[in-house]
Protein backbone atom coordinates (compact mmCIF):
# COMPACT_ATOMS: atom_id res chain seq x y z
CA UNK A 1 0.00 0.00 0.00
CA UNK A 2 2.76 2.26 0.38
CA UNK A 3 3.04 2.50 -3.42
CA UNK A 4 -0.32 3.95 -3.24
CA UNK A 5 0.22 6.41 -0.51
CA UNK A 6 3.00 7.74 -2.97
CA UNK A 7 0.67 8.13 -5.95
CA UNK A 8 -1.46 10.10 -3.70
CA UNK A 9 1.25 12.27 -2.78
CA UNK A 10 2.34 13.13 -6.49
CA UNK A 11 -1.25 13.39 -7.23
CA UNK A 12 -1.73 16.02 -5.27
CA UNK A 13 1.28 17.77 -6.23
CA UNK A 14 0.45 18.27 -9.42
CA UNK A 15 -2.86 19.34 -8.65
CA UNK A 16 -1.73 22.40 -6.40
CA UNK A 17 -1.07 24.37 -9.24
CA UNK A 18 -4.78 23.86 -10.76
CA UNK A 19 -6.49 24.53 -7.42
CA UNK A 20 -4.63 27.67 -6.78
CA UNK A 21 -5.89 29.58 -10.03
CA UNK A 22 -9.47 28.02 -10.13
CA UNK A 23 -10.70 29.79 -7.01
CA UNK A 24 -11.93 26.88 -5.34
CA UNK A 25 -13.69 26.50 -2.12
CA UNK A 26 -12.84 24.30 0.92
CA UNK A 27 -16.01 21.73 1.87
CA UNK A 28 -17.34 22.10 5.20
CA UNK A 29 -17.45 19.19 8.05
CA UNK A 30 -21.07 18.09 6.95
CA UNK A 31 -20.28 18.05 2.97
CA UNK A 32 -17.73 16.00 3.66
CA UNK A 33 -19.20 13.60 5.43
CA UNK A 34 -21.50 13.08 2.50
CA UNK A 35 -19.06 12.51 0.14
CA UNK A 36 -17.08 10.43 2.73
CA UNK A 37 -20.31 8.44 3.54
CA UNK A 38 -21.41 7.04 0.58
CA UNK A 39 -21.80 3.55 -0.16
CA UNK A 40 -19.22 3.68 -3.06
CA UNK A 41 -18.45 4.65 -6.40
CA UNK A 42 -19.97 2.75 -9.51
CA UNK A 43 -18.97 3.25 -13.04
CA UNK A 44 -20.67 2.23 -16.49
CA UNK A 45 -18.31 2.10 -19.57
CA UNK A 46 -18.07 1.41 -22.92
CA UNK A 47 -15.51 1.08 -25.58
CA UNK A 48 -13.32 -0.54 -28.33
CA UNK A 49 -9.59 -0.53 -28.44
CA UNK A 50 -7.25 -1.16 -31.20
CA UNK A 51 -3.56 -1.16 -30.72
CA UNK A 52 -0.93 -1.24 -33.89
CA UNK A 53 1.49 -3.25 -32.14
CA UNK A 54 2.70 -4.04 -28.86
CA UNK A 55 6.29 -5.09 -28.34
CA UNK A 56 8.42 -6.77 -25.53
CA UNK A 57 12.24 -6.57 -25.97
CA UNK A 58 14.70 -7.93 -23.98
CA UNK A 59 17.36 -5.70 -22.46
CA UNK A 60 19.14 -7.57 -20.44
CA UNK A 61 21.96 -8.81 -22.61
CA UNK A 62 21.12 -12.50 -22.31
CA UNK A 63 18.70 -13.32 -25.66
CA UNK A 64 22.21 -14.56 -27.30
CA UNK A 65 23.58 -10.57 -27.58
CA UNK A 66 26.52 -11.59 -25.24
CA UNK A 67 27.20 -10.18 -22.08
CA UNK A 68 28.13 -6.36 -23.37
CA UNK A 69 24.70 -5.10 -22.35
CA UNK A 70 23.27 -4.90 -25.64
CA UNK A 71 19.31 -5.05 -26.42
CA UNK A 72 17.89 -8.77 -27.10
CA UNK A 73 15.48 -9.69 -29.16
CA UNK A 74 11.68 -8.65 -29.43
CA UNK A 75 8.42 -10.59 -29.24
CA UNK A 76 5.37 -8.49 -31.56
CA UNK A 77 2.18 -8.31 -31.46
CA UNK A 78 0.47 -6.80 -34.32
CA UNK A 79 -3.20 -5.60 -35.15
CA UNK A 80 -4.86 -5.75 -32.17
CA UNK A 81 -8.38 -4.83 -31.96
CA UNK A 82 -10.86 -5.45 -29.11
CA UNK A 83 -14.37 -4.98 -28.44
CA UNK A 84 -17.89 -6.35 -28.38
CA UNK A 85 -18.46 -9.98 -29.96
CA UNK A 86 -18.91 -8.63 -33.55
CA UNK A 87 -15.29 -7.87 -33.47
CA UNK A 88 -14.84 -10.99 -34.19
CA UNK A 89 -15.64 -11.94 -37.84
CA UNK A 90 -16.63 -15.79 -36.68
CA UNK A 91 -20.24 -16.57 -37.96
CA UNK A 92 -20.88 -17.69 -34.31
CA UNK A 93 -20.26 -14.09 -33.00
CA UNK A 94 -22.64 -12.90 -35.88
CA UNK A 95 -25.40 -15.13 -34.56
CA UNK A 96 -25.13 -14.55 -31.16
CA UNK A 97 -25.15 -11.06 -32.31
CA UNK A 98 -28.49 -11.35 -34.04
CA UNK A 99 -29.93 -12.98 -30.91
CA UNK A 100 -28.63 -10.82 -28.45
CA UNK A 101 -28.61 -7.16 -29.80
CA UNK A 102 -24.56 -7.51 -29.70
CA UNK A 103 -22.34 -5.50 -31.45
CA UNK A 104 -18.63 -4.06 -32.00
CA UNK A 105 -18.01 -2.08 -28.47
CA UNK A 106 -17.21 -3.51 -25.31
CA UNK A 107 -19.99 -2.46 -23.39
CA UNK A 108 -23.07 -2.86 -20.61
CA UNK A 109 -20.35 -2.75 -18.33
CA UNK A 110 -20.68 -1.94 -14.42
CA UNK A 111 -18.02 -1.47 -12.18
CA UNK A 112 -19.36 -1.32 -8.69
CA UNK A 113 -15.63 0.00 -6.18
CA UNK A 114 -16.18 0.02 -2.33
CA UNK A 115 -13.77 0.41 0.17
CA UNK A 116 -14.68 -2.65 2.76
CA UNK A 117 -14.20 -2.01 7.02
CA UNK A 118 -10.19 -3.72 6.88
CA UNK A 119 -9.06 -1.09 3.85
CA UNK A 120 -9.45 -3.74 0.92
CA UNK A 121 -10.63 -2.34 -1.97
CA UNK A 122 -13.27 -4.41 -3.76
CA UNK A 123 -14.48 -3.87 -7.34
CA UNK A 124 -16.83 -5.85 -9.06
CA UNK A 125 -17.37 -6.08 -12.98
CA UNK A 126 -21.15 -6.66 -13.55
CA UNK A 127 -23.10 -6.02 -16.75
CA UNK A 128 -26.45 -3.57 -16.98
CA UNK A 129 -27.92 -5.71 -19.80
CA UNK A 130 -31.01 -7.19 -18.23
CA UNK A 131 -31.64 -10.66 -19.27
CA UNK A 132 -35.49 -10.46 -20.58
CA UNK A 133 -37.95 -14.01 -20.86
CA UNK A 134 -38.43 -14.39 -24.91
CA UNK A 135 -41.85 -14.98 -24.14
CA UNK A 136 -42.81 -12.23 -21.29
CA UNK A 137 -40.15 -10.11 -22.16
CA UNK A 138 -39.58 -9.53 -18.07
CA UNK A 139 -36.52 -9.76 -16.53
CA UNK A 140 -35.72 -13.71 -15.64
CA UNK A 141 -34.56 -14.41 -12.20
CA UNK A 142 -31.74 -16.01 -11.17
CA UNK A 143 -32.33 -19.49 -8.59
CA UNK A 144 -31.44 -17.43 -5.60
CA UNK A 145 -34.72 -14.80 -6.70
CA UNK A 146 -32.41 -12.00 -7.65
CA UNK A 147 -32.72 -10.02 -11.04
CA UNK A 148 -30.64 -11.91 -13.87
CA UNK A 149 -28.58 -10.19 -16.11
CA UNK A 150 -26.68 -10.45 -19.61
CA UNK A 151 -22.86 -11.95 -19.95
CA UNK A 152 -20.97 -8.96 -21.49
CA UNK A 153 -19.90 -9.72 -24.74
CA UNK A 154 -16.21 -9.33 -26.02
CA UNK A 155 -14.18 -9.70 -29.13
CA UNK A 156 -10.68 -9.90 -30.06
CA UNK A 157 -8.77 -10.24 -33.17
CA UNK A 158 -4.72 -9.95 -33.91
CA UNK A 159 -2.79 -10.28 -37.21
CA UNK A 160 0.29 -12.13 -36.08
CA UNK A 161 2.67 -12.45 -32.75
CA UNK A 162 6.05 -12.41 -33.90
CA UNK A 163 9.97 -12.84 -32.73
CA UNK A 164 12.28 -10.46 -34.09
CA UNK A 165 15.99 -10.92 -34.20
CA UNK A 166 18.14 -7.51 -34.45
CA UNK A 167 19.63 -8.86 -37.55
CA UNK A 168 16.61 -9.12 -39.32
CA UNK A 169 15.57 -12.75 -38.07
CA UNK A 170 11.51 -12.84 -37.80
CA UNK A 171 9.89 -16.04 -37.09
CA UNK A 172 5.36 -16.17 -36.91
CA UNK A 173 4.55 -17.79 -33.65
CA UNK A 174 0.55 -17.13 -34.65
CA UNK A 175 -1.15 -15.66 -37.08
CA UNK A 176 -5.10 -14.54 -37.80
CA UNK A 177 -6.11 -14.70 -34.26
CA UNK A 178 -10.23 -14.41 -33.81
CA UNK A 179 -11.82 -14.97 -30.55
CA UNK A 180 -15.03 -13.65 -28.67
CA UNK A 181 -16.88 -15.01 -25.38
CA UNK A 182 -18.68 -13.86 -22.84
CA UNK A 183 -17.73 -12.11 -19.36
CA UNK A 184 -20.19 -13.75 -16.04
CA UNK A 185 -18.49 -11.89 -13.71
CA UNK A 186 -14.92 -10.36 -12.70
CA UNK A 187 -14.07 -9.51 -9.16
CA UNK A 188 -11.15 -7.59 -7.35
CA UNK A 189 -10.18 -7.53 -4.31
CA UNK A 190 -6.96 -5.80 -3.20
CA UNK A 191 -6.54 -7.19 0.37
CA UNK A 192 -4.19 -5.20 2.64
CA UNK A 193 -3.14 -7.91 4.93
CA UNK A 194 0.40 -8.21 5.12
CA UNK A 195 2.39 -10.73 3.17
CA UNK A 196 4.65 -12.97 5.00
CA UNK A 197 4.38 -10.68 7.82
CA UNK A 198 5.65 -7.62 6.23
CA UNK A 199 4.43 -4.62 6.52
CA UNK A 200 2.88 -2.29 3.84
CA UNK A 201 2.75 -5.48 1.56
CA UNK A 202 -0.70 -6.81 -0.08
CA UNK A 203 -2.27 -9.15 -2.77
CA UNK A 204 -4.37 -8.67 -5.84
CA UNK A 205 -7.13 -11.22 -5.76
CA UNK A 206 -8.92 -12.12 -8.94
CA UNK A 207 -11.76 -14.18 -9.47
CA UNK A 208 -13.19 -14.21 -12.76
CA UNK A 209 -16.11 -16.29 -14.80
CA UNK A 210 -15.49 -16.40 -18.17
CA UNK A 211 -16.19 -17.92 -21.88
CA UNK A 212 -14.48 -18.32 -25.65
CA UNK A 213 -17.11 -19.52 -27.48
CA UNK A 214 -14.52 -19.30 -30.52
CA UNK A 215 -11.17 -18.86 -31.08
CA UNK A 216 -9.27 -19.34 -34.68
CA UNK A 217 -5.45 -18.84 -35.22
CA UNK A 218 -2.77 -20.01 -37.42
CA UNK A 219 0.72 -21.49 -35.50
CA UNK A 220 2.90 -20.53 -38.41
CA UNK A 221 6.00 -21.97 -37.70
CA UNK A 222 4.65 -25.00 -36.67
CA UNK A 223 2.04 -25.59 -40.46
CA UNK A 224 -1.19 -25.77 -37.45
CA UNK A 225 -4.61 -24.26 -37.51
CA UNK A 226 -6.72 -24.76 -34.68
CA UNK A 227 -10.50 -24.03 -36.05
CA UNK A 228 -13.96 -23.51 -33.24
CA UNK A 229 -11.67 -23.72 -30.09
CA UNK A 230 -13.85 -22.84 -27.23
CA UNK A 231 -13.36 -22.94 -23.34
CA UNK A 232 -16.44 -23.23 -20.78
CA UNK A 233 -17.19 -24.36 -17.78
CA UNK A 234 -16.95 -27.64 -16.52
CA UNK A 235 -20.86 -28.28 -16.85
CA UNK A 236 -20.85 -27.85 -20.39
CA UNK A 237 -20.96 -31.04 -21.84
CA UNK A 238 -19.07 -34.45 -20.85
CA UNK A 239 -19.43 -34.98 -17.48
CA UNK A 240 -20.72 -32.62 -14.67
CA UNK A 241 -20.29 -31.97 -11.43
CA UNK A 242 -23.10 -31.10 -8.77
CA UNK A 243 -23.37 -28.36 -6.43
CA UNK A 244 -21.70 -29.95 -3.64
CA UNK A 245 -18.55 -30.81 -5.76
CA UNK A 246 -18.13 -27.32 -7.18
CA UNK A 247 -18.17 -26.01 -3.87
CA UNK A 248 -15.53 -28.12 -3.13
CA UNK A 249 -13.04 -27.03 -5.03
CA UNK A 250 -13.67 -23.51 -5.49
CA UNK A 251 -14.77 -23.03 -1.89
CA UNK A 252 -11.92 -20.71 0.10
CA UNK A 253 -11.65 -22.34 3.94
CA UNK A 254 -11.09 -19.10 5.05
CA UNK A 255 -14.60 -18.54 4.12
CA UNK A 256 -13.78 -14.77 3.67
CA UNK A 257 -15.88 -13.64 1.13
CA UNK A 258 -19.08 -16.08 1.25
CA UNK A 259 -21.13 -14.53 -1.24
CA UNK A 260 -18.25 -14.78 -3.73
CA UNK A 261 -18.07 -17.83 -3.74
CA UNK A 262 -21.55 -19.03 -3.66
CA UNK A 263 -22.26 -16.73 -6.96
CA UNK A 264 -19.24 -18.86 -8.57
CA UNK A 265 -19.99 -22.10 -7.83
CA UNK A 266 -23.78 -20.79 -9.75
CA UNK A 267 -22.21 -19.49 -13.13
CA UNK A 268 -19.90 -22.73 -12.82
CA UNK A 269 -22.81 -24.95 -12.56
CA UNK A 270 -24.89 -23.65 -15.31
CA UNK A 271 -27.80 -22.89 -13.00
CA UNK A 272 -28.00 -19.07 -14.39
CA UNK A 273 -27.91 -20.55 -17.71
CA UNK A 274 -24.63 -20.97 -18.93
CA UNK A 275 -21.29 -22.93 -17.74
CA UNK A 276 -18.78 -20.85 -17.44
CA UNK A 277 -15.01 -21.42 -16.57
CA UNK A 278 -13.74 -20.08 -13.59
CA UNK A 279 -10.04 -18.94 -12.84
CA UNK A 280 -9.11 -17.82 -9.48
CA UNK A 281 -5.79 -16.12 -9.23
CA UNK A 282 -3.81 -14.15 -6.46
CA UNK A 283 -0.69 -11.66 -7.08
CA UNK A 284 1.68 -10.34 -4.89
CA UNK A 285 5.24 -9.12 -4.20
CA UNK A 286 7.10 -11.68 -2.01
CA UNK A 287 10.14 -14.00 -2.30
CA UNK A 288 10.89 -16.61 -4.91
CA UNK A 289 10.11 -20.24 -4.51
CA UNK A 290 13.80 -21.53 -3.10
CA UNK A 291 13.64 -18.55 -0.73
CA UNK A 292 16.97 -17.22 -2.41
CA UNK A 293 15.31 -14.12 -4.38
CA UNK A 294 13.08 -10.76 -2.65
CA UNK A 295 10.54 -8.89 -4.04
CA UNK A 296 9.54 -11.07 -7.24
CA UNK A 297 6.23 -10.84 -8.90
CA UNK A 298 4.67 -14.37 -7.23
CA UNK A 299 1.12 -15.48 -9.13
CA UNK A 300 -0.58 -18.16 -7.07
CA UNK A 301 -3.10 -20.59 -8.91
CA UNK A 302 -5.65 -21.13 -6.79
CA UNK A 303 -8.50 -22.86 -9.22
CA UNK A 304 -8.60 -22.54 -12.77
CA UNK A 305 -11.81 -24.82 -13.73
CA UNK A 306 -12.65 -25.38 -17.57
CA UNK A 307 -13.51 -27.48 -20.43
CA UNK A 308 -11.22 -27.56 -23.66
CA UNK A 309 -12.36 -28.37 -26.98
CA UNK A 310 -11.32 -27.80 -30.39
CA UNK A 311 -13.64 -29.02 -33.49
CA UNK A 312 -10.73 -28.46 -36.20
CA UNK A 313 -6.51 -29.62 -36.33
CA UNK A 314 -5.25 -28.88 -39.13
CA UNK A 315 -2.00 -29.83 -40.15
CA UNK A 316 -0.49 -29.44 -43.40
CA UNK A 317 -3.82 -28.09 -45.34
CA UNK A 318 -5.97 -31.41 -43.76
CA UNK A 319 -8.48 -31.36 -40.86
CA UNK A 320 -6.65 -34.04 -38.38
CA UNK A 321 -9.51 -34.36 -36.00
CA UNK A 322 -10.93 -32.77 -32.47
CA UNK A 323 -9.35 -32.44 -29.35
CA UNK A 324 -11.44 -32.50 -26.03
CA UNK A 325 -10.51 -31.63 -22.27
CA UNK A 326 -13.13 -32.16 -19.69
CA UNK A 327 -13.32 -30.80 -16.50
CA UNK A 328 -10.01 -29.60 -16.40
CA UNK A 329 -8.80 -28.21 -12.65
CA UNK A 330 -5.59 -26.48 -12.22
CA UNK A 331 -4.50 -25.90 -8.38
CA UNK A 332 -2.21 -25.27 -6.00
CA UNK A 333 0.06 -23.61 -8.06
CA UNK A 334 2.65 -21.58 -7.79
CA UNK A 335 4.74 -19.05 -10.20
CA UNK A 336 7.17 -16.34 -9.42
CA UNK A 337 8.84 -14.20 -11.94
CA UNK A 338 11.49 -12.34 -11.74
CA UNK A 339 14.57 -10.67 -14.23
CA UNK A 340 18.20 -12.52 -14.49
Amino acid sequence: MKGLKKIALVTAIAAAPFAANADLKALDDSTMGNVTGQAGVTIELETRVSIGEFTYTDTDGHAGSGDDGTAGGTFAVSGIDLGGATVSASESATQYAAATGAGGLLDNLKIDIDVADDGDAVIHVGSLQPKLDPDTGEQVENPDGSPAYMPIDWGMTADSMELRGNAGEQTTLISNMDAWGLLGALDIRVDTDDVNGVAGTGTLNLDVAFTVEQMDFDVEFMGVGIKGMSIRGVNDGGQTLDQAQLTGLLGDPAGEDAALETRLVGLASGALGKSFAIARVDVYKGDNLDGTKQDVLRVDIDDVLMDINIAETHIGGANIGTIGIDNLHVSDTRLAVYGR
